[in-house]
């Protein structure tokens, strides 16, 4: 015979209710057409993004094939340099001009 299970404590609240208030803006026409404008915004330089990285790196294949080809195994220095250099600092522009773009075009709607 063990010892009986004590019941859960109850908690009793005796203050009086409050309304609840809204903390955030009021969702009004002007803030749903100021976020379809900021989505309609960042979808335009995401797909401008998306179209310059597609170019560049489209055209190391075609950069590839006007280099000249060695009829051995070993890899040119121009083609390890197109492959290993040249595509991260055009990655890194491209990604910074995007940022610095997203962070305006939030600027631009919140007022900042």
């Amino acid at each position: 015979m063990g010892a009986e299970p004590v019941p859960p404590r109850r908690e009793v609240i005796t203050g009086k209710p409050t309304a609840r208030t809204r903390t955030g803006p009021a969702n009004t026409l002007e803030n749903r057409l100021a976020v379809r404008q900021l989505m309609n915004r960042q979808l335009r330089a995401a797909l401008t993004v998306t179209a310059l990285l597609a170019l560049f790196l489209g055209l190391l294949p075609v950069l590839f094939h006007l280099l000249p080809a060695t009829g051995n195994a070993d890899v040119p220095l121009a083609v390890w340099l197109a492959l290993g250099v040249a595509p991260y600092p055009a990655l890194l522009a491209i990604g910074a001009w995007y940022v610095r773009r997203a962070e305006r075009n939030e600027g631009d709607v919140t007022g900042r």
